[in-house]
């Protein structure tokens, strides 16, 4: 008996004691100790968190609820968890065995001869040894993909977070800047009415009625705006929730207060982002898949082994039973160029993951700096409202009493009119910064299964 293809096997089955390819090593991000303007303090992990809730309005936290069990965008990145997991099943000891059983039935005869019946059936399977820990690095692979489409979905959820409660904080400043608006029409119809009464008794000229009328008029003609702003926030958050706008606009023109936050707002140290960002731990993740892919290409360069066997039972019972050796020859030009590809994929994924580390902090680094201006602007705008409320209150009693123009009064109620509509703005980019700032520094990100 020739011994020299069993040799050959101790040889390939010697050399394959372990996994070939790099070993995965986590990246290392060399980032400051604090953020400008931030804490000093580390966060714990933040994945599970309803800190929207801080707002205090139970409207808005049902409609958030809603939305977390029915997004669309959120469910389709669910799937993908459940796909990435379904894929795990095709590596391992799975992607190692094959064979099947097969069974077959046959009569045959002729002029002249009996019929027959021949049956048949065999069992056959194959084995394939992972000799050079290619079968081991695709699984590495396969897991590591699952974990980034986890890590995926909390991207999602915080993006829903962040454009529900967006909208709801527009739909609520619409409606605040309507009230007041309308405040406002109230306001100059009366200074028309005054004027009116004034050129009764010849106080005041066809000029100063024309000047208060156009003042009402561009008042009234502020309002369909604002109206529409409402309407398409609030169609945006029925989008988000996958609900007919039609209810939604209903409950939501009962009317509310602008959302304004809490006053804590922690920002950690940027390290907290290695664990807490799912975008940066879903970079990190295709980063270990794409080192894994190495070992799954540099595999391939080495021969392979199987072993396969056969029982067949017909008229007789047969058997066969040994080992295949495959050895690449003629193809390594192909397979150690698909090696480099899995080398540079891998530096890529390492890049990605740097860059989406600094993006993170650039992004807790801009979101900290608005949110402390955004709460200094809303402070000094209140102020800015009580001068001008005040301005506005003594020009038209000096109006009335004779020592103003009608220029004067018209000019206080415009800055009082603006300055009121500035601060419910600076109120809204208030509550969206400190949204920022959540959503920057991955608070709730965790994904929970849809109902």
């Amino acid at each position: 008996m020739n011994s020299r293809p069993f040799k050959a096997m101790a040889l390939v089955a010697l050399a394959g004691c372990a996994a070939v390819g790099p070993d995965y090593v986590a990246p290392s991000a060399d980032v400051s100790a604090r953020f400008v303007g931030g804490d000093a303090q580390p966060l714990a992990t933040r994945s599970v968190s309803d800190w929207w809730t801080g707002f205090n309005d139970r409207r808005f936290d049902t409609l958030v609820a809603r939305g977390l069990n029915q997004n669309l965008d959120i469910q389709t990145a669910f799937e993908r968890i459940q796909t990435a997991e379904a894929r795990l099943g095709t590596t391992g000891l799975n992607a190692q065995t094959q064979g099947g059983l097969t069974a077959t039935t046959q009569r045959d005869g002729g002029e002249g001869l009996p019929t027959v019946t021949n049956d048949r059936a065999t069992l056959s399977g194959t084995f394939i040894l992972d000799l050079f820990g290619g079968v081991r690095r695709g699984r590495e692979q396969t897991f590591a993909g699952y974990q980034a489409a986890q890590f995926d979905a909390g991207t999602v959820r915080l993006a829903y977070l962040s454009a529900v409660i967006g909208g709801y904080a527009d739909a609520r400043y619409f409606q605040e800047a309507l009230e007041l608006t309308r405040q406002t029409v109230a306001s100059r119809q009366r200074t028309l009415n005054l004027v009116l009464s004034q050129r009764e008794i010849g106080s005041a000229a066809d000029l100063e009625v024309a000047q208060a009328q156009a003042q009402l008029d561009s008042a009234k003609a502020n309002l369909p705006p604002l109206e529409n702003g409402f309407n398409l926030s609030v169609f945006r958050i029925a989008t988000l929730l996958a609900e007919p706008a039609g209810p939604i606009l209903t409950e939501l023109q009962r009317g509310a207060p602008q959302l304004f936050p809490p006053a804590s707002a922690q920002t950690g140290i940027p390290a907290n982002l290695l664990r807490n960002r799912p975008d940066v731990l879903a970079a990190e993740r295709r980063y270990a898949a794409a080192v894994a892919a190495i070992g799954v290409a540099e595999a391939q360069l080495y021969p392979s082994l199987d072993i396969s066997g056969s029982i067949t039972d017909r008229t007789a019972t047969t058997w066969g039973f040994g080992p295949t050796v495959t050895m690449p020859v003629f193809n390594q030009g192909f397979l150690r160029a698909n090696r480099d590809v899995a080398v540079s994929a891998a530096r890529e994924a390492e890049l990605n993951w740097r860059a989406a580390v600094l993006s993170a902090v650039e992004e807790v680094q801009t979101a900290t700096s608005t949110n402390i201006r955004a709460r200094r602007e809303v402070a000094a705008l209140r102020d800015v409202v009580t001068s001008n409320e005040r301005l506005l209150d003594l020009t038209r009693a000096s109006y009335e009493g004779g020592s103003s123009s009608l220029l004067d009064l018209l000019d206080a109620e415009r800055a009082a009119a603006a300055a009121r509509l500035s601060l419910a703005a600076a109120v809204r980019d208030a509550s969206t910064a400190w949204v920022r700032l959540q959503i920057s520094t991955g608070n709730g990100w965790a994904i929970a299964t849809p109902n």
